[in-house]
């Protein structure tokens, strides 16, 4: 099954079960989980009614970390799902510059008349205007696009140009609604990572130009979006701005870039998304994605394929690509 290299902290939470159980929450320190659905005495039923009242369960938590007196299990043999059920996952658009700068190069029309460099430095003013005026770009995901961290995705036979986009998620607890920058680290809980799969052909409406991205048929097939390993608090995490995001694919590094890259960071998402939305425990904010996507390297993804990926102190996924089965 899965370790927890990696993981910053003393501990972190995630949903495990043994594998003909039913999932708990679970608090991982080294090799070893305890069930907090036995070890806390509000006997929570999952991670998101943990989150729920986490100002009372961090200090709890950190409590049952060092108690070598109660009753842990090893994490091997167990299996790893995605660390929460979100009701809501809230996904930044166009928020690493070289990302976009990329994309906007490999997505020319071959009548363009730009060369890839002049190309290149009209997106990049386009991405310095943005920080200037401060406007992120969110939209809308779907739970049922959630996946464990170690699950095979199956890839739609409909999919043209499956692709990955390894992304840093911030995973909130205390509700946000309308919360300024300088408080909006507060509802945060703690981190995890989010491989937020896409297939780029089904981006833009060729039928409808006018409205734009579609991100329902791009995006929220079921399994697109593998989620965890682990929750790791926000605490043990010193600078969500300054982390790395690395993806192989059969091994071999594709993406590789820190989250310095980000044009708004953790703090300014929350608190854009909380000015029209309520934000609520265990919802996810998906931050964007590096440069380095298979667009960029003329390689998307198939059958066979086998996605790692890794930001620094949240621990590893590893997930394998099929093809869907004829008649799914």
């Amino acid at each position: 099954m899965a370790t927890r290299a990696q993981s910053a902290g003393p501990f972190a939470l995630g949903t495990l079960s043994t594998p003909d159980g039913d999932p708990f929450p679970g608090l991982v320190v080294q090799d070893r989980v305890l069930d907090l659905s036995r070890a806390l005495a509000w006997e929570p039923a999952d991670v998101r009614s943990l989150l729920a009242r986490w100002e009372e369960a961090l200090p709890a938590l950190h409590a049952l970390a060092g108690d070598d007196d109660l009753e842990w299990r090893r994490l091997d043999g167990l299996r790893v799902h995605a660390p929460v059920e979100p009701r809501q996952v809230f996904q930044s658009g166009a928020n690493y510059r070289q990302h976009v700068i990329d994309l906007e190069v490999a997505h020319r029309a071959p009548d363009d008349p730009r060369t890839a460099e002049e190309a290149r430095a009209e997106i990049a003013a386009v991405m310095d205007r943005r920080a200037v005026e401060d406007l992120p770009y969110v939209f809308t995901g779907l739970p049922s696009a959630i996946a464990g961290p170690y699950d095979d995705v199956v890839l739609p036979s409909w999919a043209e140009q499956p692709d990955w986009e390894l992304e840093l998620a911030a995973v909130i607890a205390k509700p946000a609604y309308r919360v300024p920058v300088e408080r909006a680290l507060e509802h945060v809980a703690g981190y995890t990572i989010a491989n937020d799969l896409t297939d780029r052909a089904g981006v833009f409406r060729r039928d409808m130009k006018a409205i734009g991205t579609d991100w329902l048929r791009s995006k929220n097939a079921p399994g697109f979006t593998p989620l965890g390993p682990w929750i790791v608090p926000a605490g043990s995490i010193a600078d969500p701005g300054d982390l790395r995001v690395t993806l192989k694919l059969n091994g071999e590094t594709m993406q590789d870039e820190s989250t310095k890259d980000m044009l708004f960071g953790v703090a300014r998402l929350v608190s854009y998304i909380s000015g029209t939305a309520r934000l609520l425990p265990g919802d996810l904010v998906l931050t964007g994605s590096p440069a380095g996507n298979g667009m960029h390297w003329g390689r998307l993804l198939r059958a066979g394929d086998v996605m790692e990926g890794s930001i620094t102190g949240l621990g590893v996924q590893r997930t394998r690509c099929v093809a869907e089965e004829a008649g799914a």
